[in-house]
C-alpha cells in the first residue's frame, strides 16, 4: 500500500476545506501496513485561548481495523478521550463487529519516507492516577528515561528490573503517563515500548494518564 512521499502531514479535504494532521516522526518502523483500514483524524484546533481535540470519524467504518491520524501538538490530556471514545464503541458494537480489525496510530516513518503504525488494540486506558497496589512505571513529560520507585532506568530495562524484583505478591504492571506530554512524545514512547517491552507480553498493561 502507498502512502504519500514525505509525511510529515496528513491532508482532509471535505467540504472544499483543506485541515491537517501534522504526524510524530520515528527513524523505526513497527507495522507498515494495514489492510481493510479506514481513518479517524484527531485535528488540533484553538478557540480563544483553548485548544481543542477535533475528532473527525465521518470515514470511519466500524467492521475495519482503524487508523488514528492524531496531530502531534495535541496534548495526551485532550487525545486519550477522543480515543476511549471511539474503542469504546467499536467494543459495544455488536451488529457489524469484526473481531480481527486492529486499531493502530499513525505516524511518519523518517527513513522509509512512508506511513507506518503503532498497534494499540489491546490497550485500556483510565484518565486516574493508579493506586498503590500496582507497579507503577511513569513515563514523565520532558524525559527520555522512564520512573520505576524512584530510579530513572532506559526503557528496554523495564521487564528486567521488573522481574529481578521478588515480591509477595506479584502485582500488575501499569504505565503512568503524564497528562500534560505531546501526543508526539507519547508516540515516540510507545514505539520504544513495543519494540522493546510489549511484545514479550500476552496483556498488555493497563495505562492510566493523570
Amino acid at each position: 500500500m502507498k502512502y504519500f512521499t514525505l509525511l510529515i502531514a496528513l491532508l482532509l479535504f471535505s467540504c472544499g476545506k483543506k485541515e491537517d494532521v501534522l504526524l510524530p516522526k520515528s527513524n523505526i518502523t513497527l507495522v507498515k501496513d494495514v489492510q481493510d483500514h479506514s481513518p479517524i483524524y484527531i485535528f488540533f484546533k484553538t478557540e480563544a485561548k483553548d485548544t481543542i481535540a477535533d475528532l473527525n470519524r465521518k470515514s470511519a467504518i466500524i467492521s475495519t481495523s482503524w487508523i488514528f491520524n492524531i496531530d502531534k501538538r495535541l496534548p495526551l490530556k485532550l487525545v486519550i478521550p477522543q480515543v476511549i471514545k471511539m474503542q469504546d464503541k467499536k467494543r459495544n458494537e455488536k451488529m457489524h463487529q469484526n473481531e480481527e480489525s486492529e486499531n493502530y496510530y499513525s505516524y511518519a516513518d523518517s527513513v522509509g519516507k512512508n506511513l507506518a503504525f503503532v498497534p494499540f488494540t489491546k490497550v485500556f486506558y483510565k484518565m486516574e492516577k493508579p493506586d498503590k497496589s500496582n507497579f507503577v512505571v511513569y513515563f514523565r513529560k520532558g524525559k527520555k528515561q522512564v520512573f520505576m520507585g524512584n530510579k530513572e532506568i532506559k526503557i528496554s530495562e523495564i521487564l528486567q528490573r521488573f522481574y529481578s524484583i521478588k515480591f509477595e505478591r506479584v502485582p500488575d504492571l501499569v504505565f503512568f503517563f503524564d497528562k500534560n506530554m505531546s501526543y508526539e512524545e507519547y508516540i515516540q514512547y510507545k514505539i520504544l515500548l513495543q519494540k522493546d517491552v510489549t511484545y514479550n507480553l500476552d496483556k498488555l498493561p493497563l495505562e492510566f494518564i493523570f
